[in-house]
């Protein structure tokens, strides 16, 4: 870690239980922007290249009762 980062983690840690939950919302929610809209990117482009698989035959889809049923129990494990 930097220094100035060491010394603003240790300022951080002088806030009040409250103070200190609220600042790291705060940090928080910036990242979620951050993410989801690269996520939001990663998840079409995932999309596009599972639709192309089924297309070209190289996996087989399965009914949405099967696959509901196998996470079901995938779960109960």
């Amino acid at each position: 870690m930097s220094s100035s980062l060491d010394q603003l983690t240790a300022d951080a840690m002088k806030l009040t239980l409250r103070d200190r939950v609220q600042l790291a919302q705060r940090i928080v929610s910036t990242l979620d922007d951050e993410v989801e809209s690269g996520a939001e990117e990663l998840w079409l482009a995932e999309a596009a290249r599972r639709l192309e698989e089924l297309h070209r035959g190289s996996v087989r889809g399965i009914d949405s009762d099967e696959a509901f049923r196998t996470a079901r129990e995938a779960l109960k494990r």
